[in-house]
């Protein structure tokens, strides 16, 4: 039996070469950077050239990145800290409904809290209309935070073209980039954002460790009150081996970042086509052009049939995959994005999320296929509701 893991978009394994780099800040040198001593000041070289490292990813400068403990810690930091901020000019926060939850339960807490969140809908294939932002905007409106890719149909937003509309009216704009970072090319200056937020874990380094993009002359309150770390913005001992390892991360994504979104749309591109010739009803979620949606995501939804009964027959095969996102993998309901983009219940239930990634190999696609064509065959036998109307 093979192991497949096909989920990079709920995590990545971390690198080799990312592990050897965090290493020695777990042993010799271990010094808080903090410390003007020369273990602490080593241990300081390490954060700046790992800024300097998540800076050149997206085209930023030092000074404009922000260490913190995971993408959700950057998001709940910007929609907070602009909400408090910028309170004197208005109280209105503009999102998406196919938001990550770390967005969507941050403007849900604002909200009980005297902030106004408007929720735009999307097309069917999870697009926000540009026309729909300029109308939602008002006098009072003092963000919009848009994910720059969807982390279940994987759409890629028109950020730039959403970003200028917000600048238009004089109204900061937040991207979650946390499926983006690594996947997709990301230049803050081109794109006109104002804030991003990253994590290392899915760009194959460790977890615990995410960044703030906070362009420069921007001030918004700190998160996290302590010490006077990161620039006396986000208290607290650095995470200095996670942050190092962060880096490599980084650059080894920005090396690589062409030949990695190759290979995972390639491998994509082969799975989708075996399924659909091998899967009758089937149903693919999200954009139909592959161009616009993340190199390596297909969300598809299997008719009559239960998508975590799918997931555990191929975990069962040794195939890792979800039904969705995994941050909300436990709880019960259907997914709030495919409900948002007109997905109905029954098929939305079948909905399975295979992510590839740089391991994943043509044999691996060639396993899951045939395993997974014998799972839905046999699923179906059992299925109460197989070829029933409505289906």
């Amino acid at each position: 039996m093979r192991n497949v893991y096909l989920d990079y978009s709920a995590t990545t394994p971390v690198k080799e070469d990312v592990v050897k780099e965090m290493i020695p800040y777990f042993t010799e040198k271990f010094g808080n950077p903090s410390s003007l001593y020369a273990p602490g000041l080593e241990a300081k070289d390490g954060l700046n050239k790992a800024r300097k490292q998540v800076a050149d990813l997206i085209g930023a400068e030092e000074r404009e990145v922000f260490f913190t403990s995971c993408g959700t810690e950057a998001d709940n930091w910007v929609i907070e800290g602009v909400a408090d901020a910028y309170k004197e000019k208005g109280n209105h926060i503009i999102t998406t409904k196919i938001e990550h939850h770390a967005i969507l339960h941050t403007c849900e807490y604002l909200e009980k809290h005297g902030v106004e969140v408007t929720y735009l809908d999307v097309d069917s294939e999870g697009f926000v209309s540009p026309a729909d932002l300029e109308a939602a905007i008002k006098d009072t409106t003092v963000l919009v935070s848009i994910m720059m890719v969807n982390n279940e149909v994987g759409t890629i937003q028109p950020i730039k073209e959403l970003a200028a509309i917000a600048k238009a009216h004089g109204v900061l704009f937040h991207t979650d980039a946390v499926q983006a970072l690594g996947n997709v090319p990301i230049d803050v200056k081109d794109l006109g954002v104002d804030f991003i937020s990253m994590s290392a874990h899915k760009i194959y380094g460790p977890k615990g460790v995410g960044a703030l993009y906070k362009r420069a002359g921007i001030n918004i309150p700190s998160f996290i009150h302590g010490g006077a770390q990161e620039k006396k913005k986000r208290a607290g001992t650095e995470n200095t081996a996670g942050i190092v390892g962060f880096g490599k991360a980084a650059e080894l994504a920005m090396n690589s970042l062409p030949e990695h979104a190759a290979h995972s749309d390639k491998l994509r591109r082969m799975l989708w086509e075996k399924i659909e010739a091998n899967i009758p009803d089937i149903t693919l979620n999200g954009p139909k052009d592959f161009t616009k949606r993340h190199p390596g995501n297909l969300n598809i939804s299997f008719s009559y049939i239960e998508g975590e009964s799918i997931i555990l027959l191929l975990d069962a095969n040794g195939i890792c995959c979800s039904t969705g996102s995994a941050c909300s993998s436990g709880s019960l309901g259907s997914s709030h994005v495919l409900d948002a983009i007109g997905v109905p219940i029954t098929k939305a239930n079948g909905a399975c999320r295979l992510t590839v990634g740089d391991m994943t190999t043509e044999e691996d696609i060639d396993y899951v296929v045939e395993k997974l064509t014998q799972v839905v065959a046999r699923l179906r036998e059992l299925s109460p509701v197989n070829g029933a109307e409505g289906w």
